[in-house]
Order: structure tokens, then sequence, then C-alpha cells
């Protein structure tokens, strides 16, 4: 069975990408993990150490897992348990380093994560989180914006640089649309630096026609100098209930870094959901998919 983690931080954004995990995850038929990972303090050397630690890191994790239980009932109801949602409190310093180690764990197909926090301080670690996530994580991150409330999906958007990534990540899109009969829309914003954007557009349909059967997919070029607000007004228009985006780490120095920064941007941008792939996170879907 496949598995969608959630992690949270107890934030109010976090209220709302556990609703839309545990919506998405019982229309999909996934099993959900349900994770929050905390710093286990020590104090060797000072006189707080006062029992054996064993005991103590014990009784962390009992306290941890009781407030995991409090934010469920809280939030999804008083029904929200079943064998499909298990909860897994996990210790480490880093929250970043702790959300991997439960998804190599647990082999996740995807990874759900708040875009925000609920205070400024919170605001930052967990938008670092996040960040970090999309760059590091060995499978897509899902960050749910504070406003979010999940509806069945019926359009999604993948924002292409025509590049053979593309085609690896539109695939699991695909796979993904099929379970909500949901229609891909392919969209690439040319400049006019870019003349050969008909030409690579053509080409692109063809190797994915090539590798994907799915037949709800679109394509559409559009013309801008401003990537980002052409993108921003494009979502809304056709109203997008998911916008998927590639991270690359290949290529020029200039071209990395303006579509991390645009991947950063719509990230905040926070009207709709973001799939983040990473280039090589395929390999790891195969591995979910297959096991």
């Amino acid at each position: 069975m496949k598995t969608i983690l959630y992690a949270t931080d107890y934030s109010e954004n976090s209220v709302a990408a556990l609703k839309y995990a545990h919506k998405m995850a019982q229309q999909m038929g996934t099993r959900l993990i349900v994770t929050h990972v905390f710093d286990y303090p020590t104090f060797l050397g000072t006189k707080i150490l006062s029992e054996p630690f064993p005991q103590l890191e014990k009784d962390a994790f009992k306290t941890h897992r009781a407030k995991l239980v409090q934010f469920c009932e809280e939030h999804l109801g008083g029904n929200w348990e079943n064998p499909n949602l298990q909860l897994e409190v996990v210790e480490n310093k880093s929250a970043f380093k702790g959300i991997i180690s439960a998804a190599e764990e647990w082999r996740a197909y995807l990874i759900v994560i708040g875009i925000k926090g609920d205070n400024a301080l919170r605001k930052m670690i967990m938008g670092s989180t996040t960040k970090h996530l999309i760059e590091k994580a060995p499978c897509p991150i899902l960050s749910i914006p504070l406003d979010a409330s999940y509806m069945p999906i019926k359009t999604i958007v993948y924002a292409t640089d025509f590049e053979e990534e593309d085609v690896y990540a539109i695939r699991k899109v695909a796979e993904m649309a099929e379970q909500f009969d949901a229609e891909i829309k392919v969209v690439h914003i040319s400049t006019k630096k870019e003349y050969k954007g008909k030409i690579q557009m053509e080409w692109f349909k063809g190797m994915l026609h090539k590798k994907i059967s799915y037949e709800k997919i679109n394509f559409e070029l559009l013309n801008s100098e401003d990537v980002f607000n052409t993108l921003r007004i494009y979502l809304g228009d056709c109203n997008a209930d998911l916008i998927v985006m590639l991270e690359r780490e290949k290529g020029g120095f200039l071209k990395k870094w303006f579509h991390r920064d645009l991947v950063k941007k719509m990230e905040s941008y926070g009207r709709a959901p973001l799939l983040s792939f990473r280039e090589g996170n395929h390999q790891l879907f195969y591995l979910s998919a297959v096991l």
C-alpha cells in the first residue's frame, strides 16, 4: 500500500494540511502517517537529570504521542482512528532530518506539509523546513496553503521547461490524476529570447504521448516576460486545484537559480496546493509502487 506522510508542527496552517492529507488519503485509498518531530532535551551534567535516561526518553515519546492524538481528535473528529492512519513521533534536533527519516522508513509516496506557521517564528521555521524538503526529500512534497480545504482534484497544472525529468514527473502525476479523473494542463511560458517555444512544445507532446497513455492531458504555450505573474493569472483562470513543478538540479547557474526562485515564489503564493518534484524523485516513486 502506498503511504502519504503528513508532518505537523501544530501551527494553524498544519491543521489545514492535516485535513487535506486525511481526505486525500481516504480518496486515494493510501496509508496516512501523521508525524511530529520533537527535540529531546538532554541535561547531562545538571541536576535536572534525576532519573535514568531511558525512562525520561520513554516519557517524552509518550507525552508527544498523546499530544499528537489530541491534535487528531480535535481536528479530525472522534472517529479519526482507522487501520490506515498511524501516528509516528520522531525525535530529532532537526525537523527536516526527522521528516526525512520517517519518509525513508515508510517509503513515502509523498510528504504533505503546511507552507506557513501561525506566528513569525513558526513561519520562519516551517518555511525553512518546507524549502529544505523541496530541495532534498526522497519523494515529492505537497505544500498546503493556510486557507486550503480539500476538494476532489479536477484540474492539475504542470509547469514545464521541456526537460526529460518532466516526463517522469508527469507520468506520476497522471497516475494520481487517473484516480480523480482529473485533467492535466501542461503549460510553458515562453519569453522573447526563447524563439523555439512552439517547436519545443510539439517535440515535448510527442515524447509524452510515447511514455504516457493518460488521455486527459492538454498543452498550452503562453508568451510573456513575467513568468511568475503570467502563471499566477493562468492558475486563477483555469481554477487549478493543484500546481505541479519540478525542482531542477541540472543546467547552468542562471537557469538553475531562476527556476528554483520560481518554485519558491509558487510555494509562497499560497492559493492552491503545490506538488514539488525533485530530479530523481521518480526512482523512489518506482520503489514505493512495487513494495
